[in-house]
């Protein structure tokens, strides 16, 4: 299945009003940053669960359920409070303490279970048709894409009055989020997706025809860890040209420190993954291309941002 730009111009209308239009910094020539960290819950997120609650035909009466490695938890959690139901949400063991704290602030009720994110799903799937809740995915439904491709329309529009930009760099993890941005810009501009060497979900499945299991293990494992690409992410970026890249972890614990340390921002290490790519090579862009990171996640512990260490 392939989600297309009217889906998400559709989500876009739908979502307005609701989900913050976070600013777009220009960070050195040739260089924007999308600064998804300033959404609501600290992260893109919230877009796409905004769209799957209000894309339902009611308001859900048993609530609302996701796994997540955290940041789907926290947007999930943000969106049943504002609209005043319950939410119930399903996290990893590698969950950052930060996340689970934050979930609990937002009223959610937390379990905590399994090793990586498909063990959350698993059991969050089966308290799903034990409740009647509203499954909201993390990244592989339509609804849940296209309201994280508002991205993709945001950033080309204020693009437009910095200067235009010619590709996209996207941090992937299930693919929720490479999949909307590739849908909203429709060829406009190249969509560029980065993954931790140590979560090759995109890239494996890219070489292999097909969304395959990989292992999950690094710093970005709390945000970036499905050990499967999304079949709608899969389908889309296909059909979008999308390229792949790889990053290694000391390089998106560089770029996270370059965040804070330059620009004041706080990212956790999936929110540097993008950045990391242009600083390690991974991506070179061409003489005079202006490139957008989009750096979707803030949801880290503060202690930690100054640090030389490599913290989870």
């Amino acid at each position: 299945m392939v989600v297309t730009r009217g889906d998400v111009e559709r989500a876009a209308g739908r979502i307005g009003g609701r989900v913050r239009r976070t600013p777009l910094l220009e960070g050195e020539p040739g260089l924007l940053m999308k600064l998804e960290g300033l959404q609501h819950a600290g992260s893109f997120k919230v877009r796409g669960a905004f769209n799957r609650v209000l894309s339902a035909d009611a308001m859900p009466r048993a609530g609302v359920i996701a796994a997540s490695g955290g940041n789907h938890g926290m947007a999930v959690a943000y969106v049943a409070h504002a609209l005043g139901i319950r939410a119930e949400i399903f996290v990893p063991e590698v969950c950052a303490p930060v996340k689970v704290a934050g979930l609990r602030a937002l009223g959610a009720h937390v379990t905590q279970t399994g090793a990586i994110f498909a063990d959350a799903y698993e059991a969050s799937a089966k308290r799903a048709a034990e409740t009647g809740a509203l499954v909201a995915h993390a990244y592989d439904q339509p609804e849940v894409v296209a309201g994280q491709g508002t991205v993709g329309l945001e950033t080309l529009e204020q693009a437009g009055a910095a200067g235009g930009v010619d590709t996209i760099v996207v941090a992937v993890g299930g693919g929720g989020l490479v999949a909307g941005v590739t849908a909203a810009v429709a060829g406009a501009v190249r969509v560029v997706a980065v993954e931790p060497e140590r979560i090759p979900t995109l890239h494996d499945a890219l070489e292999r025809g097909g969304p395959v299991e990989v292992g999950v293990s690094g710093v970005a494992a709390d945000a970036l860890g499905a050990s499967r690409i999304g079949r709608i992410a899969y389908d889309t970026v296909v059909a979008g040209g999308v390229r792949s890249v790889l990053v290694g972890d000391d390089a998106i614990v560089a770029a996270r420190r370059e965040l804070w340390r330059s620009y004041h921002l706080a990212a956790e290490h999936a929110g540097a993954a993008a950045l990391a790519a242009l600083r390690c090579g991974a991506y070179v862009p061409e003489p005079g291309e202006r490139v957008a990171v989009i750096v979707c996640g803030s949801n880290t512990d503060p202690a930690t941002l100054g640090s030389e260490d490599a913290l989870a």
